[in-house]
């Protein structure tokens, strides 16, 4: 293997301390993520004919943080930890031990939005379309919280930007964290903004955010390191990979949906965010 490799750099986990209180790079980025979100939001329910009100805004980020959270533990629990869940069920609450699921979250994040929906009196394709734009930079940030914590490092490689990990062994890895960074956060953002231009049908957006997670997350899973007590799973592919599919199949099948109804989506007046 190839003695070139980046060291990695010497980063203090805790970001700002103040006398006993600490707070971590991983919990901001946390922060940076709901305060992007309720920019954008905001800024989408500011155009004229758009629907919206800072109140429901402020109850949708609400609601939705809670289901990343409530979903994320489950998620987990159910899709990386269900044998020691059936030893010792209290496991699902102990959640200072760590361990969030993006696909729990994410189902967590649909049924909010439904319950929401349903309460607000808003149309659910409609709702996923503003929803969407919200999503990406905020994984963005919570897969750059793991590149500072230097924790889900990827593969064994020896690639000129491969990164020697803290405690991950003697040989240099992918640093996949930054993969996920600029895959399904900054492009896919990207891509839904400028599908967005277009004024597609309604709908189009949740799924082109379903479709291309999927794809993307399904992608960096090769260069990922497998969970060391699931490894890889059938076909060769990884717990992330396999919980990828639905959603692509959703996203995909979500999109030809929307653009074989007969209902257009509203137009604005600008499309800018």
């Amino acid at each position: 293997m190839s003695q070139g490799y980046l060291d990695f750099p010497a980063i203090d986990p805790v970001a700002i301390s103040i006398g006993p209180i600490a707070i971590h790079w991983y919990g901001l980025m946390y922060l940076v993520a709901f305060a992007f979100a309720w920019w954008l939001a905001n800024r989408q329910a500011a155009k004229p004919g758009s629907g919206w009100n800072k109140q429901q805004v402020s109850d949708l980020l609400f609601y939705g943080f809670l289901g990343v959270i409530l979903g994320g533990r489950v998620g987990y629990v159910l899709f990386y930890q269900f044998d020691t869940f059936i030893a010792e069920p209290l496991y699902l609450v102990k959640i200072w031990t760590g361990g969030m699921s993006f696909h729990g979250g994410l189902v967590g994040v649909l049924l909010t939005m439904a319950w929401f929906a349903r309460r607000y009196h808003k149309d659910y394709l409609s709702l996923g379309d503003f929803v969407a734009p919200l999503i990406p930079l905020g994984l963005a940030a919570g897969r750059l919280g793991n590149f500072i914590n230097a924790e889900l490092w990827g593969r064994v490689t020896d690639v000129p930007w491969a990164v020697m990990f803290p405690n991950a062994g003697l040989y240099p890895r992918h640093p996949s964290q930054l993969y996920h960074v600029a895959l399904e956060g900054i492009l896919l953002f990207v891509i839904i903004m400028l599908v967005r231009r277009f004024n597609p049908p309604k709908g189009t957006l949740g799924g082109v955010f379903l479709l291309g997670y999927g794809v993307a997350r399904f992608i960096v899973e090769f260069f990922r390191e497998p969970d060391a007590h699931l490894g890889v799973l059938s076909l060769g592919m990884t717990m992330g990979q396999w919980l990828c599919l639905p959603m692509i199949a959703a996203g995909l099948g979500l999109i030809i949906y929307c653009f074989r109804r007969t209902e257009p989506a509203p137009k604005h007046s600008k499309r800018s965010a």
